[in-house]
């Protein structure tokens, strides 16, 4: 058993954002299943979008984002992401952070334009924004005296116990949940460690590995979402996957994302024969919404049987592509692709999670304690679409505001950590029998539960995902625990989860198009889909063991 006062599972800029909010209260340990700087955060190429230019304002900001996320975006949420990204910003400028600079500017920032915005207000560091905040983060932890980084090691399970009693609600009363840290496996020697804390954040990033084709890196297997799920916790809006439209296509470049910055500043999607054709779906055609464009490119394909669009960046320039986007074209130039001259060949993948375990608007989760930040909450920002470079904003806003709430009233123990249980056998299960599921899976989900989904298909894809969880629920028992299992067990929940919540939604709305229901009805449907394990469906999540 280990114990520290917070503990955060996850090492992308939402936990370490987290982490070094509460160091000056407490210990922190800060546990990653991977190398320390490997997270999502570091593939994240387009930028922050904030205000910072005089032709701009924290309205516009807000207006688009609620356009784009199609009525179920909070606009609390959404002001509160608009006001205070600008604040989060300039903390990381101080902390060393070099973005990108343009002296015309009033204020010295370089602002980009993406899709979905009515103005430039997108903070870059060139094309490497998200590993330039990991970076410089991730620096400021290393060196902090209170925080502690554990690599390697992965979150199974989440200590819970009822909030009735010690928590000051009545003696034996069950009117909620409350987190004390989690069960972590360590990936090399394969023994489990209760990690106790006052304190817990989920921080773990999407779940793009659950499909095929994706841009997110292999440790993006819904971890957060699922141990959340199983502990209790209301998780919402899992059907609305966001689909990137431009992931490079070619065998040497595995989830190699084309960042949308490009058709920001120029770039343009074809056919294979060169002719365009998002003006015929969109009015704003390459800088359109992204659920837009990556339906376009899909129908497209599909209706003329390729396996590829491309995409066009030379009307950028030659002298700027270098200088704009350095890593797209070092990477183009050393697969032997050169975007001044030639178009890039790029398919939709799965990119992002717009939703994840509900949280109010100080990250917390509806279990007393336990809070969630980044991709893996859903905390009312991004509704049924995230617009463009929203992410990165987000995870840094309500980080901080979890990290403020964590820091106040409550410290306290639980009253007994059982031994945990599972993982008893010595002989771990086949490599060859969990790549097989694996694959089975991602393919599965990439093929019935993509951009364009049926009735027919979901319902197929929920029978054969069911079969196959309870599969994995038996070998899970059966064999020794190593992060594969753990991974395939999470990342087969979270598809049950998604499919389930796409069942639910009989209309059309952001990312979710449904053939069969091609329309969006703000009439019956203008609501979030929130489930949890003990309650099904529900309307609101209750957030009442907090006050208990």
């Amino acid at each position: 058993m280990k114990r520290s006062d917070f503990l955060v599972l996850g090492s992308g800029i939402a936990g370490l954002t987290f982490a070094l909010k509460v160091a000056d209260a407490g210990t922190v340990t800060v546990v990653t299943k991977k190398e320390n700087y490997e997270s999502s955060t570091n593939y994240a190429q387009g930028g922050v979008a904030c205000v910072f230019s005089s032709d701009d304002s924290w309205e516009l900001h807000v207006r688009d984002t609620l356009r784009c996320g199609v009525g179920l975006s909070k606009r609390e949420a959404v002001e509160i992401l608009a006001r205070e990204g600008p604040v989060m910003v300039r903390e990381l400028m101080q902390l060393g952070v070099e973005f990108s600079r343009d002296e015309k500017v009033p204020g010295g920032l370089a602002l980009g334009m993406e899709g979905g915005h009515s103005a430039r207000r997108i903070v870059h560091a060139a094309d490497l924004t998200g590993r330039e905040i990991e970076k410089t983060l991730l620096a400021a932890a290393i060196k902090h005296p209170a925080i502690t980084i554990v690599e390697d090691h992965i979150g199974i399970e989440l200590i819970t116990e009822p909030t009735g009693g010690r928590e000051g609600a009545a003696e034996g009363s069950k009117s909620g949940l409350c987190c004390w840290g989690a069960y972590v496996l360590d990936t090399k020697t394969r023994e489990v460690t209760a990690f106790v804390s006052g304190h817990t954040l989920l921080a773990t990033g999407g779940c793009g590995k659950v499909y095929l084709y994706t841009s997110n890196p292999d440790i993006a297997t819904g971890d957060g979402i699922a141990m959340a799920y199983r502990a209790g916790a209301a998780v919402s809006n899992l059907e609305f996957v966001q689909f990137h439209p431009t992931c490079l296509f070619h065998p040497q470049a595995k989830s190699f994302l084309i960042s949308e910055a490009v058709r920001g500043e120029g770039a343009v999607v074809t056919t294979r024969d060169g002719s365009t054709f998002l003006e015929k779906y969109h009015k704003s055609a390459g800088l359109a919404p992204r659920d837009v464009v990556a339906r376009a490119i899909d129908e497209e394909m599909k209706r003329r049987g390729d396996q590829y669009v491309l995409l066009d960046m030379r009307p950028i320039g030659k002298e700027r592509i270098p200088k704009r986007f350095p890593n797209i074209y070092e990477k183009l130039i050393s697969l032997g692709l050169d975007p001044t001259k030639e178009p890039i060949p790029v398919v939709p993948a799965a990119h992002y999670m717009c939703g994840g375990v509900v949280t109010d608007l100080l990250g917390r989760t509806t279990i007393k304690r336990l809070y969630a930040c980044g991709e893996t909450a859903c905390t009312g920002v991004h509704g049924a679409n995230r617009l463009a470079s929203n992410s990165l904003p987000e995870a840094l806003v309500f980080a901080d505001r979890a990290a403020r709430a964590a820091k106040g009233p409550g410290g306290g123990r639980p009253a007994h950590v059982p031994v945990f249980e599972g993982g008893h056998a010595t002989q771990p299960r086949e490599s060859v029998e969990m790549k097989h599921d694996w694959m089975v899976l991602r393919k599965l989900m990439w093929d019935y539960v993509g951009i364009v989904r049926t009735d027919e298909r979901l319902t197929t894809a929920a029978r054969r995902i069911d079969v196959m969880r309870e599969s994995i629920e038996e070998h899970y028992r059966k064999f020794a625990l190593e992060s594969d299992l753990v991974e395939l067990r999470n990342i087969a929940l979270v598809a049950e989860l998604i499919v389930r919540c796409a069942l639910w939604r009989k209309e059309s709305r952001g990312l979710h198009y449904n053939l069969d229901h091609p329309v969006k009805d703000d009439g019956e449907w203008l609501k979030d889909t929130i489930l949890s394990k003990d309650g099904g469906f529900m309307r609101e999540p209750s957030f009442s063991s907090w006050d208990a």
